[in-house]
């Protein structure tokens, strides 16, 4: 059976991938695993934090965004991200143009995060029909200073800053403006194309560590905004129950998935920030990401069982939160 496109399914990666790793290392504090997007090695009185991603369903912005969802997993650690190692795949006729657009976007994004492009490897590659560009990103931070994805506690409050299907907005806007344009305006299409501003999370998630409020974060990728809950509440084995009417999504997102009939809770959505919170201190995360101009909201909690993942509808009907089988983006993109 062939596997769907984007991420392959959790069950895939823990009866395969996850039993090929090679060998075990003291210094590896943190591994491959379910809903945990960085690993953690010590290194003397250090933690290096260490994140790997590629861009595969974008093109007019595919170098700002290798290094800004690359930069988003290590900042959901609590951690600055700090060096970027890049792999340039390019299909067969590519010219130097292509070239030139894809490595000045990532210099003018990894300037703004002052982030160093520390080496890499850039190829023309067989069999490809649009560019694709992994990247691998670290940070430093003191030994032991950073929380995961995993570390949710049952009570702990929900929060998701910004809205929806950010990145996916913005992805569609760009690669399918022509169809869009029998339903959106130029207007709305700009806007919406505008989306890419909001990608980056490291303020916001740099904001929320340092409350010392945080007990677990996670960037909703791929599988949108309910397939980041269902990692979180895998990472950290327990329940989770979210209210949909809480969750912002834009008017130029409804509309796109409107037209392309997806769901936006399963559109990716690099830009939002899922951050889970002691119960007390939760309005204070909120209040501060509010004063630098973060929007956020409380969109649920953590509960203790595992097999409790459940979603209250706007019309009030409670029913069981779905595990996204593939992002809606490539559903869109197939059309």
């Amino acid at each position: 059976m062939a596997l769907p496109p984007g991420k392959i399914p959790i069950d895939i990666l823990k009866e395969i991938v996850f039993k090929n790793l090679g060998v075990k290392r003291d210094e590896v504090i943190v591994g491959p695993s379910a809903g945990i997007d960085c690993a953690v090695i010590d290194v003397g009185s250090k933690s290096l934090i260490v994140s790997m991603d590629p861009i595969t369903g974008a093109l007019e912005t595919i170098g700002y965004l290798a290094v800004n969802v690359n930069a988003n997993d290590i900042a959901t650690f609590g951690c600055k991200p700090s060096f970027l190692v890049s792999c340039i795949l390019l299909p067969e006729k590519a010219d130097k143009k292509t070239a030139e657009i894809i490595s000045s976007q990532m210099n003018e994004a990894a300037k703004d995060l002052g982030i160093a492009i520390v080496g890499g490897h850039c190829e023309t590659t067989p069999g490809l029909a649009h560019p694709v560009v992994v990247g691998c990103m670290m940070g430093i931070t003191e030994k032991g200073k950073y929380v995961t994805a995993g570390g949710a506690k049952a009570g702990d409050k929900l929060i998701l800053t910004k809205s929806a299907g950010i990145e996916g907005t913005a992805i569609l806007a760009s690669d399918r403006e022509k169809q869009l344009r029998k339903s959106l305006s130029t207007q709305e299409l700009t806007r919406a194309k505008n989306f890419y501003t909001w990608i980056s999370v490291v303020k916001d998630a740099i904001i929320a560590f340092r409350t010392g409020a945080v007990h677990a974060m996670h960037d909703p990728t791929e599988g949108g905004v309910a397939g980041a809950i269902y990692e979180m509440a895998d990472a950290s084995k327990l329940g989770v129950h979210i209210f949909e009417k809480r969750i912002r999504v834009k008017p130029e997102t409804l509309k796109i998935c409107e037209f392309f009939k997806i769901d936006p809770l399963r559109l990716i959505a690099s830009g939002s920030l899922l951050i889970a919170a002691k119960p007390s201190s939760a309005n204070r995360i909120t209040e501060a990401l509010a004063k630098k101009a973060i929007p956020s909201e409380i969109v649920g909690e953590f509960t203790p069982s595992l097999h409790d993942r459940t979603i209250t509808r706007k019309t009030g009907r409670t029913e069981d939160l779905e595990r996204p089988t593939t992002d809606h983006l490539w559903q869109a993109l197939a059309q």
